[in-house]
């Protein structure tokens, strides 16, 4: 067992969330190495978990960064860690990486994936107490996003042993019910893109099967499309300012155009995983993947 031992302080949370980014640069590439890849559209090879990539260099840095949609490494070009890779590379094991230390490199790899998932809930709970409708429930909001944080800053043993499951759940509850209060007064608008005319109520489309899709110009506006399934979905031009996006699978989903300003709780793996243009509108917090251009 590894000895107690006092929390790591890292940067506070801000309303930027700069340390739920990925600091590629204070991380010994554990994605690259941590995790398992298959051979498919998105990977050219098979990588089995806790063997490093092929194109992950000495200093952990990939070699292939600025050719890796050339080369079939989309996958890679779409993957966030929501900054796990810096809490645990330099948190979490203090600055010990897994080729100096080969003792810690089994631990350190499951501990990654966990931390990603406790950066995840700390990036919904930290937007959620953004929106001003969260007023009411801001103290909840804010006693959870304590406890995920304190979660963060376990020992390995401590991650390790976290029941990520359990917690996603608490976590959930309040951002259902933050979707509810934020998306109330677009809930009974109805237009295009949904039945009925105007003052209808717009129809929720949670984990709806929206593949290849066509909602060109749609009024999505404070609609539910949490775990919806918009792979190649045309969404060019549509309005998803405000819309739960929560888990929805944006893969080649067509955002030239589209409006998701205040969109809740979009991440930039949603958004790498899409295509965009320059007139694609984007919650603050996330960053225009640079392939938009050249896709």
């Amino acid at each position: 067992m590894t000895p107690e031992r006092e929390p790591v302080a890292l940067p506070l949370l801000d309303d930027d969330r700069a340390a739920l980014r990925a600091d590629c640069g204070s991380c010994s590439g554990l994605c690259c190495v941590a995790l398992t890849f298959s051979k498919s559209s998105d990977f050219p090879v098979h990588k089995d978990a806790g063997k490093p990539c092929g194109n992950l260099a000495a200093d952990f840095r990939c070699g292939i960064h600025r050719d890796l949609r050339d080369k079939g490494y989309r996958g890679c070009t779409v993957y966030d860690c929501f900054g796990a890779g810096q809490r645990v590379s330099q948190g979490t094991f203090e600055g010990r990486d897994w080729r100096r230390d080969p003792a810690t490199a089994r631990q350190m790899f499951e501990v990654f994936p966990l931390m990603r998932q406790i950066h995840e809930l700390l990036w919904y709970l930290t937007e959620a107490l953004t929106y001003p409708q969260t007023r009411t429930i801001a103290a909840d909001l804010e006693r959870v996003l304590a406890e995920t944080e304190r979660l963060a800053q376990g020992t390995p043993d401590a991650v390790a042993g976290t029941d990520v499951a359990a917690h996603r759940q608490v976590v959930n509850t309040l951002l259902l019910r933050t979707s509810e209060l934020v998306r109330a007064e677009h809930r009974g608008q109805g237009g295009r893109g949904g039945k009925g005319g105007k003052g209808a109520k717009k129809k929720d489309r949670r984990g709806a099967d929206l593949i290849g899709a066509r909602l060109k110009g749609a009024d999505l506006k404070g609609v539910d499309l949490r775990g919806a399934y918009l792979i190649g979905a045309d969404l060019r031009d549509a309005d998803l300012r405000t819309a739960d996006l929560i888990g929805a699978d944006f893969r080649d989903a067509d955002l030239r155009g589209a409006d998701l300003t205040g969109a809740l709780f979009l991440t930039q793996s949603q958004v790498n995983a899409a295509k965009g243009d320059d007139r694609t509108k984007l919650p603050g917090a996330l960053r225009r993947p640079g392939h938009w251009a050249q896709d």
